[in-house]
């Protein structure tokens, strides 16, 4: 693209330089310089459309879409639990109850966590109007020290889609854990004066 963009530019340049001196070969190469340029430009502008179509599918590849039809609510009996404190290594499961709120029935299409440590499971199955169901989230504080706010998204046929649940907490590092390696010493250069 840059190649492109150079070649244009020079095509171009030359093309004055023939204009300013009153050649008959400048016309040609004014033409080419404008058709170059003219490419360049489009080639700008694919090379934008293309990104952007790329940040929409990735966009559209993180957040699951919700499923089609009709839509409900949920409500949660409680969406942030607070485990305390566990020690590095330990798992936390929880389990939150829900109920469909609204008149149609509810389709839980994804459930996520915030990283690889947090893993939810919850039903697969329509829940009728009324009806009930349990999301069940496992952490695990392996190789995680400190506070914790681990959030799952569950994406349904919901307004808005997604519903957000949290488990939160501190985890106690291990005191046996090897610490961190050393990071190497910046070697320090002495300059003579």
């Amino acid at each position: 693209m840059k190649k492109l963009i150079f070649s244009g530019i020079t095509l171009l340049a030359f093309a004055m330089f023939f204009v300013a001196c009153g050649s008959e070969a400048a016309e040609a190469t004014k033409d080419a310089a404008s058709k170059v340029a003219s490419t360049a430009g489009d080639a700008a502008k694919a090379t934008a459309n293309a990104a952007k179509d790329a940040a929409n599918a990735t966009k559209a590849a993180v957040t699951p879409a919700a499923p089609a039809g009709p839509t409900t609510s949920v409500e949660f009996k409680e969406s942030t639990f607070d485990f305390g404190k566990v020690d590095e290594g330990e798992k936390v499961s929880h389990t939150y109850a829900f109920s469909n709120t609204g008149k149609e029935p509810l389709i839980i299409s994804n459930a996520k966590g915030s990283c690889g440590c947090t893993v939810p499971k919850w039903p697969k199955e329509p829940i009728p109007p009324g009806g009930t169901g349990e999301v069940t989230v496992e952490f695990n504080s392996k190789n995680k020290k400190g506070k914790r706010n681990q959030k799952v998204t569950l994406t349904a046929n919901t307004e808005p889609a997604q519903t957000f649940i949290y488990l939160t907490g501190e985890v106690i590092p291990d005191p046996n854990a090897p610490a961190p390696a050393a990071k190497p010493a910046t070697p320090q250069i002495q300059v003579n004066q």
